[in-house]
């Protein structure tokens, strides 16, 4: 059973272990305050620990969750981009939902996740320094900004940009 939030916005938070606790932590915090429902979905059920001993649930997994019950996508990053990456369904739901056009929002080491989906190709995006081959690999064209918005994607680089990646989330949320 779900519980309708104030503003009837749900949101996809993808996670793994090892997340970058912050960058899960923070723009939940940010989405709930909008008056949206985050939902953690991972590939089992249950406890998942972030880097530094953040402890978030996850209450959905791949198997059931339907890219069509929600708003945005969120992609927090650490460890948990690479964890998720090689999971056939986590791929899938992450292409799903971004050809579906809502906004797709990923930070740091997030963009891995998009890479495996194969939807960098002709997009502009950013992400941590570390995987800028990576999305230029993929097609995509990395710059190195706090913020960068292209279509439904909405990416950041490390959690010093939080404050404008959550903004620019909530008010992508808002406006669906």
């Amino acid at each position: 059973m779900h519980h309708v939030s104030q503003s009837g916005k749900r949101v996809a938070v993808v996670l793994a272990p090892n997340f970058e606790d912050i960058e899960a932590t923070d723009p939940i915090s940010a989405l709930n305050d909008a008056g949206a429902e985050t939902t953690i979905i991972g590939m089992k059920k249950g406890e998942i620990a972030g880097k530094k001993g953040a402890v978030l649930t996850a209450t959905e997994t791949f198997d059931s969750a339907d890219p069509a019950d929600y708003d945005l996508l969120l992609i927090p990053g650490g460890g948990s981009p690479e964890n998720l990456r090689i999971d056939d369904k986590a791929v899938a739901f992450t292409k799903t939902f971004t050809e579906s056009g809502k906004p797709v929002a990923a930070i740091c080491h997030g963009a891995q996740l998009l890479i495996s989906a194969e939807v960098v190709s002709g997009r502009t995006l950013t992400a941590v320094d570390k995987i800028r081959d990576d999305i230029k690999n993929a097609g995509g064209n990395y710059v190195d900004e706090a913020l960068v918005v292209d279509g439904n994607f909405i990416t950041s680089r490390v959690p010093g940009d939080l404050p404008v990646f959550n903004e620019s989330i909530v008010k992508a949320i808002s406006n669906r």
